[in-house]
């Protein structure tokens, strides 16, 4: 759970606050809220901009609405822990959000969070592909930003 960003980060983490999280993908990112002190996450939206520029316009708009306390970004790695394809451009996602808003970025395991997510909403009746793709990034999203905040409460107790 050691931040991508300074250390001193994951000192100041309050005991309470509002936290996005991330699924970074390609076409699409899934966007999660969770609250530190409920320990609770919950998914947000699906951002299906084109370009970065309205990527982060997007991203912009969501911090200013939430007034997150810090960002978690799902980090990708293969089963065994090694680097998958997208491993680079997530850290590289991480670190353009800490620039361009200065915030704590912290990175999360994401393994199996999309295969989770999709199992999760087809049990929960969305039947169709069309109908979880959907919603599936944002899910994603929540079951990355549940793992950083189960994690956390873990290690403080």
């Amino acid at each position: 759970m050691s931040p991508d960003m300074p250390d001193a980060a994951a000192a100041t983490l309050p005991v309470r606050g509002t936290l996005l999280g991330f699924d970074f993908g390609l076409a699409r990112i899934g966007v999660a809220t969770g609250e530190l002190e409920t320990g609770q996450a919950s998914a947000l939206t699906t951002l299906h901009d084109v370009s970065n520029d309205a990527r982060f316009k997007s991203i912009a708009a969501l911090i200013a609405e939430w007034r997150p306390t810090a960002l978690v970004v799902g980090l990708p790695t293969h089963l065994e822990g090694s680097e998958h394809e997208l491993t680079a451009r997530c850290r590289r996602f991480a670190n353009q959000l800490h620039g361009r808003f200065g915030l704590p970025v912290f990175t999360a395991d994401e393994r199996l969070s999309s295969v989770e997510a999709e199992a999760g909403l087809a049990a929960a009746g969305r039947r169709s592909w069309r109908e979880r793709k959907a919603v599936l990034d944002a899910e994603a999203a929540r079951i990355i930003l549940q793992t950083f905040l189960d994690t956390r409460r873990h290690e403080s107790s």
